[in-house]
């Protein structure tokens, strides 16, 4: 995976991400959200979330996410009225952090070089990092999975703000 950009999250943002996504997922269903956030120089930070069902109330209705197409607009609208961009997205899967067909036919943005994160267990262990699905897109309903052992550019996901 060829990413010359860092991602970090404080522990207190990914904590918050990680038990809103449990919540809205009752432990029995899919839940997911657009991770925004701002960019300087090679550091993408993450600073908050929109979760799916804010924008789409119906899309985790029957079980897996299904965002409407107007949902998108609502993120942008976010993004430009807060100053922030999507910085990558992210939900859950009842066993493993393995992309589905529909994961991969159907990418949430549809930029090269977007990160989508997977959570295994519908994110109930969700600081097991190494069992977090990691893939960037690389066009044309292609994605680069990127195992734990080859996550050097996110080995500055977590820090810790005083």
């Amino acid at each position: 995976m060829a990413n010359n950009k860092a991602i970090k999250c404080s522990l207190w943002c990914w904590w918050t991400i990680c038990r809103e996504l449990k919540k809205r997922g009752h432990g029995s269903r899919e839940s997911g959200a657009f991770l925004l956030g701002t960019e300087v120089d090679d550091v993408k930070r993450i600073t908050s979330a929109v979760y799916y069902d804010d924008i789409d109330p119906k899309s985790l209705s029957t079980g897996i996410v299904r965002l409407s197409g107007g949902a998108t607009s609502k993120v942008w609208r976010i993004c430009r009225e807060n100053d922030l961009q999507v910085i990558a997205d992210v939900h859950t899967h009842p066993g493993e952090a393995g992309q589905s067909t529909s994961d991969q036919q159907h990418p949430m943005i549809s930029v090269k070089g977007h990160v989508a994160l997977i959570f295994p267990q519908f994110a109930r262990h969700s600081f097991a990092f190494s069992k977090i699905g990691v893939y960037q897109y690389c066009g044309a309903r292609i994605w680069s999975n990127c195992p734990p052992p080859k996550r050097r550019w996110f080995t500055v996901w977590f820090e810790v703000r005083s």
